[in-house]
């Protein structure tokens, strides 16, 4: 059921036809959710941030040790949506046109006659997984990039636009530093959540050994479409934003900015280098799929709050200050959002 926005903002409400558009989407996303549960086991917090990453039409960063079934989980969401699925193995010798194609010279058999045409690479596709993205040189990494921000791929001086809905999680080893080729701060900001997958309980683990030695996995079934996800995406951007949320997000990003007039002392001293505007966009359009899913026609301070680490943790640079201190990213966000004015409870 959805849930009305409480009588402090009563005015900012979903139209009626799109309450029911609202209530098709959960349904469809249980449904989803439903048939992820089926092939992978816990990583509920994960699939749910995947989700709201789709809807509100952002990218991934997903970061993990091996094993712990990303692969898998794209591969499930993917099938489950009806989307096409690639993935691209990043290596230190893959070249741009490996992921958006190139120019090649066919010749007709019968006239002899020869023509250059663009043969489309791997990133012609719905959701696009890049496994190990930092292992690959930054040229080749700008390209894939520079696909996600556009939605389309420009060759030989024509443009190709990609499908929609276009979907890229990019994986990084958290374990492995020697040959890999980090990210830039300007690079990493282009995508709308960074997650990172923990490893199962012991429960968890129990339950993967069991269906993974006793016999085959079932077949995920088609539950949605890639039309539905469009139209469900465009749902999203309807979703009224009650102004004291709005300026709750944009004070609480300007506030980890230590180059800030106001900024208090621990974050000039533990902050190297604070979000952009990009990360208020992101955490709005993010917190509205979120209330979607959780069948509100609103957005609350709470769904800004529960986002904020994934949307934050990779737009943040630490000083060495921090790192010395033992300080990480979440330490800091999380401080952050504590240390934010808080709304009244009725607003919440």
């Amino acid at each position: 059921m959805i849930t009305p926005p409480p009588r402090e903002i009563e005015s900012e409400q979903l139209p009626i036809g799109d309450n029911e558009a609202a209530m098709a989407l959960i349904a469809s996303v249980n449904k989803v959710k439903d048939q992820v549960s089926r092939i992978v086991v816990g990583q509920n917090d994960v699939v749910e941030q995947l989700l709201i990453a789709i809807l509100a039409r952002g990218h991934c960063l997903l970061e993990g040790v091996p094993g712990l079934a990303k692969t898998l989980m794209v591969r499930t969401l993917a099938s489950s949506m009806s989307l096409d699925f690639r993935r691209i193995q990043f290596t230190p010798d893959l070249m741009p046109g490996d992921i958006t194609g190139t120019d090649i010279i066919q010749e007709d058999h019968e006239t002899g006659r020869r023509e250059m045409i663009f043969r489309k690479g791997p990133i012609f596709t719905q959701m696009l997984l890049a496994d190990e993205i930092n292992r690959t040189p930054p040229k080749t990494q700008a390209a894939l990039l520079e696909a996600m921000q556009e939605h389309e791929v420009t060759a030989g001086g024509k443009t190709y636009p990609l499908a929609e809905p276009f979907f890229v999680l990019a994986t990084q080893n958290p374990i492995e530093q020697e040959g890999t080729y980090p990210l830039p701060e300007a690079q990493r900001d282009r995508f709308l959540f960074h997650v990172v997958v923990a490893y199962p309980s012991r429960d968890e683990e129990a339950e993967i050994v069991d269906r993974t030695t006793s016999g085959e996995l079932p077949e995920v079934q088609h539950v949605i479409s890639g039309e539905d996800i469009v139209r469900f995406q465009s749902l999203v951007r309807r979703v009224p934003l009650p102004p004291h949320v709005k300026d709750w997000v944009i004070d609480l990003v300007r506030d980890a900015r230590p180059t800030d007039p106001e900024a208090k002392e621990w974050v000039r001293e533990w902050i190297q280098w604070g979000p952009g505007p990009r990360a208020s966009q992101q955490l709005v359009l993010a917190s509205k799929a979120r209330a979607l899913l959780h069948g509100r026609t609103h957005v609350t301070i709470d769904d800004v709050q529960t986002l904020a680490l994934p949307v934050l943790r990779h737009r943040i640079v630490p000083t060495f200050a921090a790192e010395a201190d033992g300080v990480t990213v979440a330490d800091l966000v999380q401080r952050l959002v504590k240390e934010h004015r808080v709304a009244p409870a009725s607003l919440l």
